[in-house]
């Protein structure tokens, strides 16, 4: 009987170190999911950025050669 109630301890030990490694991973994921969507706004406000810029630079040299040829 002794032997059972330990296997039963042990066991039960097992399951709640499994249950907080599932919490654990759960707040990892969630977290990650927070970081993934932060970087993918944070991405979309680059590129509008990088095509604001790529604009004003093409608008300059357009401009710059009109002076040139002027």
């Amino acid at each position: 009987m002794n032997d059972t109630t330990s296997k039963i301890n042990h066991l039960e030990q097992q399951v709640n170190e499994l249950l907080e490694l599932c919490k654990k991973l759960g707040d990892e994921n969630n977290d990650l999911r927070a970081q993934l969507q932060h970087i993918t706004s944070e991405r979309g406000t680059l590129l509008e950025l990088k095509e604001q810029a790529r604009s004003q630079v093409e608008g300059m040299i357009m401009r710059l050669r009109s002076m040139e040829n002027a």
